[in-house]
Order: structure tokens, then sequence, then C-alpha cells
């Protein structure tokens, strides 16, 4: 019996794949079980191989591995993407009625389930799906009823009679499976795998990435949002719209990526908190407002959800190719701040903190995800997102009795003060005296466009000594995990935290010590010197082809390092990562070499 259970179903979009995923996904959080999603899906509507994977367990789980123990399969090509995957004693479920006869190892069980027919016994056609979880759920020793919380849920709305017939559905899934396949235990047993999922009464919040990120907007104060659809980053929007409105916020669907980051813009302005969120294509259109923001000195959060790229790349697919645009995008010196949560949790936090940082600098924050964080649903308990211990801090904002410490020797309001710590007074509109102008233009203290090159220089000066100020203000300490003393230190960023620390465990299984640091802010950073220097090697994994965090390390300490990258468009998994590092602790690669499979390669 294996620790965790790897399930997944596969077939074509437009199949449902993902809302059958969905309903398990639930099923098992309600069971007390923790999960960790995945999801494969192509760039279309209909047709196109998609599949949404769960790796459940009553302990936490932070990653993806490289094994399946229960895969429903629609179609062909569904068993034939996951072989590999597959293993002695692992069960595919398959209609042998649609005309075909699943080809699968002779070491895995195929269990041929009529879903057409038995959900047309239920009540239609339309149900298959729901009959192949009732399959699975008696395959896994799954109980039906936290399978029947989950259906309601899903289809309560749609009346008694539909959750009834779905119901019905997986009772005739799981009662054929017995039926049929008695002995199923047994043979399975035979490769020393008996699949029972057991329940806990733990009751967990099951949650996605870019949920996350809109409940901290939320919690936040965000009141105002604007965005343009575009994978994957368009569930921020989704999750907002119908929630906002109950705390007299709005969002707003724009008709392109310049409209969004505008009207965000004007809100910002208008004394709103407010953001917009975009993948890398929405970012090159953003860059001149971008610049906008910064010289106004408006507090703005900008959300990039990555995707692969370059131009329109893959658009449902995995990569951290964005970096150098967030670091360094735009035309002129642009003062910013750049944080990158690591976990599903971490966005909802992070969100908050960019929410913060935005007004309390008055610069605007890129709050960098990517695709995995983004569509991935982890469980997590439900105290672990207070909404009511956020703490809102609105920065130097001034009111009526204040703005008169702020004006001129002729009674003009200064927004853009020359202030000691960089951060000018910021008047909202209607504040009594508090009247003034800001421009893109190079501007003096008043607001004022000049060309004059002493009011250049301290305005520049001026908006970087904000960062500067930041860098001493704010803790922007790594999250650091392992033998302090360990000879080799892993250093990522972003999604990729729960893959390595699943490989740590498997490499301290084989005798392997690793330190690692997960890098959350990207701009400003922590000095990360000490830590290479004490290190034998330092290994950068990453899921881009250059090494673009690489890169930015190797400039900061001056240092070469070793690099993990990967861009294929899939996630790192977990004993993937572990073979990849322990090959560099035994030097069983060239560190100047690259690698040509593009699956990982290393530098």
């Amino acid at each position: 019996m294996p620790e965790d259970l790897n399930w997944a179903i596969g077939g074509e979009a437009g199949d449902g794949i993902a809302s059958t995923g969905k309903i398990f996904a639930q099923a098992l959080s309600r069971a007390g079980r923790h999960v960790f999603t995945s999801k494969e899906f192509a760039s279309r509507i209909r047709g196109g191989y998609t599949a949404y994977k769960i790796r459940t367990d009553v302990e936490r789980v932070q990653s993806v591995v490289d094994r399946l123990d229960v895969l429903i399969a629609l179609t062909q090509r569904t068993v034939d993407e996951n072989v590999d995957e597959l293993h002695p004693g692992s069960v595919v479920i398959y209609d042998g009625e649609r005309s075909w006869e699943a080809e699968v190892p002779g070491d895995v069980v195929g269990v041929d389930v009529p879903l057409k027919h038995l959900a047309e016994q239920a009540g239609g056609a339309i149900m298959r799906n729901v009959v192949a979880l009732g399959a699975a759920a008696a395959i896994a020793d799954f109980p039906l009823d936290c399978l029947d919380e989950a259906l309601r849920k899903r289809f309560g709305d749609k009346g008694e009679q539909i959750v009834d017939g779905n119901r019905e559905a997986a009772r005739l899934g799981a009662e054929h499976v017995r039926e049929a396949y008695p002995d199923l235990n047994g043979r399975t047993a035979e490769y020393g795998h008996e699949y029972r999922l057991e329940r806990t009464d733990a009751d967990y919040v099951l949650l996605n990435g870019d949920e996350a990120v809109g409940m901290g907007a939320l919690a936040a104060g965000c009141r105002f949002y604007a965005g343009y659809p575009i994978t994957p980053a368009t569930d921020v929007m989704e999750y907002l719209k119908g929630r906002i409105e109950r705390y007299g916020g709005t969002v707003v669907q724009a008709e392109d990526e310049l409209s969004a980051v505008n009207l965000a813009l004007g809100a910002a302005r208008g004394g709103a908190r407010a953001m917009t969120a975009t993948s890398g294509p929405g970012i090159d259109l953003m860059a001149e407002t971008f610049g906008l923001v910064a010289t106004s000195e408006t507090p703005l959060v900008i959300a990039d959800v990555m995707r692969s790229g370059p131009s329109t790349g893959m658009p449902t697919k995995q990569e951290q190719g964005d970096l150098d645009m967030l670091l360094y995008g735009g035309h002129g010196e642009v003062p910013r701040f750049v944080l990158a949560p690591t976990t599903v949790g971490e966005c909802f936090h992070k969100t908050v903190e960019a929410f913060n940082l935005a007004e309390r600098y008055q610069t605007p924050v890129y709050l960098v995800a990517d695709l995995s964080l983004a569509v991935t649903e982890r469980t997590y308990e439900p105290g672990e997102f207070d909404m009511g211990a956020v703490e809102i801090e609105r920065g130097k904002i001034v009111d009526d009795d204040e703005v008169g410490e702020w004006l001129d020797g002729q009674g003009r309001f200064r927004p853009h003060a020359d202030t000691e710590d960089g951060v000018s007074p910021r008047a909202l509109p209607g504040t009594v005296g508090g009247t003034h102008m800001s421009t893109g233009l190079e501007h003096d203290e008043l607001g004022r466009r000049t060309e004059d090159t002493d009011v250049r220089v301290r305005q520049v000066d001026k908006r970087d000594r904000k960062v500067d100020t930041a860098r001493e203000r704010e803790d922007w300490s790594p999250r650091e995990f392992g033998d302090v003393d360990a000879e080799t230190l892993v250093v990522s960023w972003g999604s990729n935290e729960g893959a390595v620390l699943e490989a740590m465990n498997l490499l301290e299984e084989r005798g392997v010590d690793v330190r690692f640091v997960s890098v959350p802010y990207l701009f400003p950073r922590a000095d990360l010197s000490e830590h290479v220097e004490a290190a034998e090697r330092t290994v950068v994994v990453e899921c881009n082809a250059t090494g673009q965090f690489a890169d930015v390390l190797e400039h900061d300490v001056l240092q070469r390092v070793e690099r993990i990258n990967k861009y294929t468009g899939v996630r790192f998994e977990a004993d993937e990562l572990a073979e990849e590092i322990a090959a560099r602790v035994d030097g069983e690669h060239e560190p100047d070499t690259v690698g040509g499979s593009g699956e990982v390669q290393a530098e």
C-alpha cells in the first residue's frame, strides 16, 4: 500500500475533465485528506489532450511525483501520455463499449467499466465521468458518502433531481467494479499495492493560487480590479467578480491589457486600492504605463501569472521566463518591488504584503506567480487564511489637518516632496488644500513638468531612495530549509519550493544532505553571499532555459553556480529533482555543458 495515492483522469478538452477532477479533489478534502492537484490542458476550447491529476495523503503533500496508481482513461491517448508513470499494480479504468480496448502494459490492471451505458441508466450519458468516479472510489475503498457531499456541492444549484442522478451514477460505477472485479485487490496486491484511502476528522479548504491571490486582494482592501482575460491569470478576476461587490468594490473587464492597467492606475490615483493581473504578453503591453505608475508615484499592484513564452508561446504550459522583464523591463530606470509567492498559501499572504508595500512606498509592485501556482489546488487548514487578522497600512496619506505641513511658500501642496526617506506625502482627492497634479513627464515637487537638470537629479534620486529605504526597513529574508552545514546549497524561487522540499526528503533517505534557500523577494532581495560561500556547490533550480535567476545570483555573489533548468512546459517533479541534485553531488555531470534532451538541462 503506497503512502499516498496518485489519481488522474484524462481525455479530450471539452470532456468535463476539470470539473470531474475538482469533484474528486473536494471529496478527498472533505474526507480529511490532503490534496495536491496538477492539470494538463491544450490551448483550445475543444479537442487536444487534457488531464487532471491528484496526489492525496493524510499528511501534507507539496509536489507531483512520477507515479500514477489509478488512471481514468477516456481515450487511448490518455494511456499513452501517462504510460511512463504507470507501475506494476496500477489500475486503468476505461470504457470498452466505446469501441476501443485499452492497451496497457501487462503488469497494469485494466478495469473495463461501461461508463456511457451506466450513466444512461442513471439518467443521462453526460454523467459517464461520475460513473468513473464511483468506479475509482470502489477501487480505492473510498466511501461513496464523501463523494455524495462533493456532488451536492457541484450540482446542488441545479436541483435535487440532478444531484440524485449523479449520486446514482457513482453508485452504479462502484457496484460494477465490485461485481465484475471481485478479486481486484488481490490482483493489485500481487504487486504490493492494496489501495485504501484512509479518512480523518480534519476539514480542509481547497484553494488554487489564483483564488488565493483574489482572496488576499480582498483581505488587503482592494476595491477596484481591472483585467483582460488571459490564461492563466483569468481566475483572479473570476474569483473577485461577485465577491468584491460585497465590500463596495468593482471588477471591470477591459477591452485589452492597456486599458486594464490604465483603469487600475486611475482608480489608484483616486485613492482606491487597485490591481490588475495578466500574463507575459500583457506585461509587455503594460510596460509604458508601468513607468507612468512609478514616475507619478502611484501605488499599484500588478500580478504576472507567468506562462510559456515568448510571443503567444504555449499559453497553458508552465514557465518562469518573465524574470528579466519584471526586474528590468521598461524604458528608463523604474523603481519597483518584485514579490514571488512560493506556495498557494503564500499567494494570499504576499498579495496582502504587495498592497501594503505599494502604498507604504508609493511604488508599483509586481506580484509574480506562474501557471503551476495558478491552477494547482492544495488543501489548507481554514485558520491559515485569517482575513480578520490582516493589517492594512496605507502609508503617508495626509488629511485636512496634516496637509499644511507639506505646502510650499505659496500655499501649494508638494506631492513629490524631496524627503529623507524618498516617500512623499499623499493627498487623496477631496483633501482640503491637497490639490495637485502629477505627470509622466519629469516634474518638480509640485508635479509641474521640468527639464531643470538639478531638479531632475533630485527627483530620480528621491524615487530610487524609496527602494533603499525599503531595503533597510523591511525584512527581505528568504525561506531556509535543511542542514545549515550541508555542502550542497539549492536555491530556487516561486512555485518550485514544494518539489525541492520533497526532493530533499528523498535525498535524505539516500544519505544526501541539502540546504535549501527559497527566494520569495526578487527585488529587493536578500544578499545570499554568505550562503553561497559556505557551500561546496550551489545549484539554482528554475523553469526557464537560460537560468535567469542564476544569472542574477552570479551577479550578486560574484561566483559561478550550477543550474537545473526545465522548459518543456511541465513543472518539476520531486523525484526528478532528487535525481538531478544527486547527480551533482556525485559528480556525474559536466558543469559547463548543457544537456540535449530539453527535459531537465544543467549548465
